[in-house]
């Protein structure tokens, strides 16, 4: 808990009194202290967003990089770090003009139909006949 205060202090001194902050945490007990929990009543311009429990949230992040290198990156050309953080930060910056929570599309059925498919096509083209 006290990394991760320290973690919050860092964020709270670098970012402008007025601007609101959005703070997406999982369940983590840590999060929940009572230390962090004063912490963060003292700051109303903080908002705390938890993650369902088991939620598997760091797939909508990894969704966001792959999004990130698919649009910006994959067939840049970047022969400095400034030039590949300058394009991260222009993604960023056009992401942010118009953001969108990632949602998921598909039922469960489609879902599971697809892996179903996946599996069958797998075990097609690696099974020996008479296996």
């Amino acid at each position: 808990a006290a990394e991760f205060l320290d973690f919050l202090k860092r964020i709270d001194t670098e970012l402008p009194d007025d601007l609101d902050v959005h703070l997406v945490m999982d369940n983590y007990a840590t999060h929940k202290t009572t230390t962090i929990k004063t912490w963060l009543a003292r700051r109303p311009h903080w908002h705390v967003h938890f993650t369902p429990t088991s939620a598997s949230w760091i797939n909508q992040v990894e969704r966001w990089f792959a999004e990130l290198t698919r649009k910006q990156l994959q067939r840049g050309v970047h022969r400095s770090t400034t030039a590949l953080e300058a394009d991260i930060i222009t993604f960023i910056d056009a992401h942010n003009e118009n953001p969108r929570p990632y949602r998921w599309v598909k039922s469960a059925d489609q879902i599971l139909a697809s892996v179903k498919r996946f599996c069958h096509k797998t075990m097609n083209r690696t099974s020996v006949p008479g296996d």
